[in-house]
């Protein structure tokens, strides 16, 4: 990755709508962010995959439309934060815009201020984690883990998983073998004040271990451990 793209991180803006898309793009532009845009249909999950954003920032519009629809389905395509821009009297939706997978939300109108001081809460949250890909890339004779693709391969051949679940493997992957609490876990996929979602990390991790265990009834590499907590063992 180029120093400039580390210093001018990408934000893929979900807006279908000119004047705002517009107002949006001026704001990052003015304070050092480079912008992709996309309307709220196919295309915005294909760039949210294909040019791997630093954060998503999903502007909900006046009507807030199907927005817990929309941020459900860039979080199966994407690990990156998502923020979303929520009318404010769709407030009492928040809670359900997060539990649809964003990880955060700012109520509209908005001081800009507000709204860069929480994208960048998040963008650091994210550069500790891709800190950590600096770490021997996680293999055994069966599973691979390439961090820069951010693909799974098992017994040499690749297999087919979501951002999230990608990112759940990686997480326990940092300290192989040693039990990584579910509150950790939830804090690393989702951020804090994620603990609500504990069926949500539970379900990513039966799809795993689908993909990854020759026997996912009886899990050889990502176990549960009995005091609430996962391990991933490579051997």
């Amino acid at each position: 990755m180029s120093r400039s793209a580390v210093m001018h991180p990408l934000v893929l803006v979900v807006q279908d709508e000119p004047q705002p898309r517009l107002s949006l793009a001026s704001v990052l532009a003015s304070h050092g962010f480079r912008m992709l845009h996309a309307g709220p249909g196919g295309r915005a999950f294909m760039r949210a995959s294909g040019h791997q954003p630093d954060l998503v920032l999903v502007d909900a519009g006046d009507r807030g439309g199907d927005v817990l629809t929309l941020t459900r389905r860039l979080r199966e395509w994407t690990a990156s934060p998502i923020v979303v821009l929520l009318p404010r009297d769709l407030e009492h939706e928040s809670a359900q815009v997060l539990d649809a997978g964003a990880s955060d939300y700012v109520l509209k109108p908005f001081a800009t201020s507000d709204l860069l001081s929480r994208m960048r809460v998040w963008l650091h949250q994210t550069d500790r984690t891709r800190g950590l890909r600096a770490s021997p890339e996680p293999k055994s004779d069966r599973i691979r883990i390439d961090r820069e693709r951010r693909a799974v391969f098992v017994e040499g051949r690749e297999v087919h998983v979501t951002p999230l679940e990608c990112k759940l493997l990686l997480a326990l992957a940092r300290s192989p073998g040693k039990p990584i609490p579910e509150q950790q876990l939830l804090v690393a996929l989702w951020g804090h004040g994620a603990s609500t979602r504990v069926q949500h990390l539970r379900a990513h991790v039966r799809q795993l271990r689908q993909k990854i265990e020759r026997d996912p009834a009886r899990p050889r590499h990502l176990v549960t451990d009995a005091a609430g907590a996962y391990r991933l063992t490579l051997r």
